[in-house]
């Protein structure tokens, strides 16, 4: 049948060639242009259809492949004896098998994608894998087996991304957990972990987690971030990078503050890479996080009771254990408990260079949690005494603060003076500059500048030596003629 008769009998007409005389010129291209948009219109939705059944076969084809290829491994799967290569090879030979099995016709790269989506789901951790693989992306948040986020450049976006069901992602988090010995069940529905990388996780199942079990991963970098990339990044100025190496050296007690996510433990990463390599450094955390890039580091990591509710290993018994230990410095991952009291009663007896961090919206907040935290102590000392605890222990306070445009910045550089009356007395070296505005794209302009105050613990750089230019805090440098 012509185009045109096609075209007739679309629009609901007898075969023009046998009842008509054929149509004029024009009309008859007229006809042959109509017929040729329906049918370019008509095949997008063809496609689609065939697109999304195909899609469909995929995904039946490999959760039947999955559950068999569980079936097949049973206990190998979590067997500790066995290589990370060979598990893997293993489960790729016994994959091909059971992808033979099915009889399904597949290309090359269907096939490819079948294999490396199943071996995700079985080794890896399953549709979060493409994640974890992309270093855009900062953090992953799973609300639910069907809605999953991601964070990029501070910002959040809802994915397309989705677990087959509830089982797969418990499936993903025992997996996680169980590699570092913890274990999460409804006796204890939530835990704290880490990947392979250091990246930090967090899990929560039901009953605790109403609407399923859920799931939030903050990614490390693969190499760890440098002074000098902090720099570049807008972060910190070169003049603050200049005091903070001084500071470290001179071997100042060190409180890094900041909200949740503002990178306190980049921070930390930061200033410990200007510890010398000569120093003993003994790092204690609840989950193993820190890069530190020293060879002499012993760390340690506390541990959760058993199932017994025994055996339990907290961050207070291991900063008393490390006074023990001969340290030069003592990194502290974060206070938020007892264990406070413990860390400045070691800066203020001989361990001198010490660092951490605490959850403060402000360095002033940070000296008032640091009092709360004390207290939590179960000691019942007096307000005065524990201030002045802290007016002699901490030196510095370096605070971060999340802006509005999703990026980290060193808003305040604040010298701990000592006590006046009642009240520690603290002074800004260095603030952020709210005042320059932002750009069209919402992005500040500001940047941290010196107040112009000289801090009262230069006069120790000069006794130690340690050279730091009259720039850093806004002084003019007269030119040399």
């Amino acid at each position: 049948m012509s185009l045109s008769n096609r075209f007739a009998k679309m629009r609901g007409e007898s075969d023009p060639g046998a009842v008509a005389m054929p149509p004029s010129a024009a009309s008859t291209l007229g006809a042959i242009q109509q017929a040729q948009a329906a049918e370019q219109a008509q095949a997008p939705v063809t496609v689609e259809v065939t697109g999304g059944i195909a899609s469909e076969a995929l995904t039946g084809l490999k959760e039947r492949a999955s559950q068999a290829l569980y079936e097949r491994l049973g206990s190998r799967i979590t067997d500790s004896s066995l290589e990370e290569a060979e598990l893997h090879q293993f489960v790729k030979d016994e994959l091909k098998a059971v992808v033979d099995e099915e009889q399904v016709p597949l290309s090359q790269g269907e096939r490819q994608r079948l294999t490396r989506e199943i071996i995700d789901d079985v080794l890896g951790h399953g549709p979060l894998q493409r994640y974890l693989d992309d270093p855009s992306v900062t953090e992953i948040m799973v609300n639910r087996a069907d809605q999953i986020y991601v964070e990029r450049n501070g910002h959040l976006f809802l994915t397309d991304t989705k677990f087959s069901n509830e089982e797969a992602l418990r499936r993903v988090i025992e997996r996680i957990v169980t590699r570092i010995g913890r274990r999460i069940d409804e006796s204890s529905p939530l835990v704290d972990a880490r990947l392979a990388d250091g990246s930090r996780v967090n899990a929560i199942i039901p009953p605790l987690a109403v609407n399923g079990a859920s799931l939030t991963i903050r990614k490390f970098g693969r190499e760890a971030l440098t002074v000098q990339k902090l720099i570049s990044f807008g972060s910190l100025s070169p003049e603050m990078a200049e005091l903070l190496q001084a500071c470290v050296l001179a071997r100042m007690n060190i409180i890094v503050s900041g909200g949740t996510g503002t990178g306190k433990t980049t921070m930390l990463n930061v200033l410990s890479s200007f510890i010398p390599a000569t120093d003993r450094i003994v790092t204690i955390e609840d989950a193993v996080e820190l890069q530190l890039q020293q060879d002499h580091v012993v760390r340690l990591e506390s541990r959760p009771a058993n199932i017994e509710g025994k055996g339990e290993v907290s961050i207070r018994d291991l900063v008393r254990n490390s006074l023990r230990m001969r340290p030069d410095r003592i990194v502290v991952g974060e206070v938020r408990g007892g264990e406070s009291l413990d860390m400045l009663q070691a800066m203020n007896t001989g361990h001198d260079g010490s660092i951490s961090t605490v959850h403060a919206n402000s360095p002033r907040d940070a000296v008032a949690r640091l009092e709360t935290l004390v207290l939590m102590a179960g000691m019942d000392l007096p307000l005065r005494a524990i201030r002045e605890q802290i007016a002699s222990a901490v030196n510095l306070i370096v605070h971060i603060s999340r802006l509005r445009d999703g990026t980290r910045r060193v808003t305040h550089i604040t010298e701990v003076q000592g006590m006046e009356g009642d009240i520690v007395t603290l002074q800004d070296a260095f603030v952020f500059d709210y005042s320059a505005g932002i750009d069209a794209n919402g992005r500040f302009l500001g940047k941290p500048v010196p107040t112009g105050v000289r801090p009262r613990f230069t006069d120790r750089f000069e006794e130690l030596g340690i050279k730091i230019s009259p720039a850093v805090f806004g002084a003019q440098v007269p030119r040399s003629r």
